[in-house]
């Protein structure tokens, strides 16, 4: 792990939180790669320029810690579980019909997860995976994000059993993965690492047409994250964060209406 001054040359501690817009080329990339158009290694070859660019304009603002943009995930949520957001290479034991939708935005739009059909649960890509190409690329400390195992709980069924694996089992493996996450991300360099929490929010309203919103879930969310966090010593919790927030995607945020009093005294 990486030391770093949070303080810039203003003396405001601060640090980057969140993806970055994606270069429409990038976009395109990720559309001809769901078509079958272009082969990984070029998809990854427009993800490292579109990485470059991100390090580069983040490291001339004078932020003292950095982070790639998120340009090699299909999302935040489900870069451990699916190569695209449009569900291509999608990890053992999930399908792309039936999933809960973890947030539904302002404009209308939905973003859904897939459904777990069994287990064991294992990510298919860790953070560090993607961090390890892209820290050589920068002169400052990096900053990695993780989703938060809270937000993968909902891949399994609200109200039914997956045949032969319980939920008691699938969240067992889900803190495992997101604890080897964090570890594994300090391990290729990060010198701090902030677990992505933006459905805490959503948790605390009852959407009807999102069934898990209305359930009182937040403290079963908590405490899943929690679960993980106790596995950390102090010293090593002092270089992990927790993110929270509206939520930003394609000029559209799923829960600026929540006021952060209705999720910090949680917290």
């Amino acid at each position: 792990m990486t030391d770093y001054d949070p303080r810039t040359a203003t003396g405001i501690p601060t640090e980057p939180v969140g993806s970055l817009p994606r270069p429409s080329r990038l976009q395109q990339a990720y559309g001809h790669y769901d078509a079958g158009e272009i082969t990984h290694d070029q998809l990854e070859a427009e993800q490292d320029r579109a990485v470059k660019d991100s390090i580069e304009r983040s490291e001339a603002t004078g932020e003292p810690i950095i982070s790639d943009g998120e340009q090699r995930w299909s999302s935040f949520a489900t870069y451990a579980i699916t190569d695209t957001l449009a569900g291509t290479g999608l990890a053992g034991h999930l399908t792309g019909d039936g999933g809960q939708y973890f947030a539904i935005f302002a404009d209308g739009h939905r973003r859904q997860l897939p459904r777990l059909t069994g287990g064991p649960f294992r990510y298919k890509t860790y953070a560090a995976d993607t961090l390890k190409k892209s820290i050589g690329m920068a002169t400052k400390p990096m900053k990695q994000a993780v989703i938060a195992p809270s937000m993968l709980a909902l891949l399994y069924p609200l109200d039914t059993e997956v045949p032969g694996y319980t939920r008691d089992c699938f969240e067992e493996d889900l803190v495992n993965e997101c604890e080897k996450d964090i570890r594994q991300a300090f391990g290729a360099g990060a010198a701090r690492v902030s677990i992505d929490f933006t459905e805490g929010r959503l948790a605390t309203r009852a959407d009807p047409r999102n069934p898990w919103s209305g359930r009182n879930i937040l403290p079963h969310f908590i405490d899943l994250n929690n679960r993980v966090l106790d596995r950390f010593t102090a010293e090593e919790r002092s270089r992990i964060g927790v993110h929270t927030c509206p939520g930003g995607d394609r000029d559209s945020v799923h829960s600026a209406d929540v006021d952060y009093n209705d999720l910090l005294p949680s917290m």
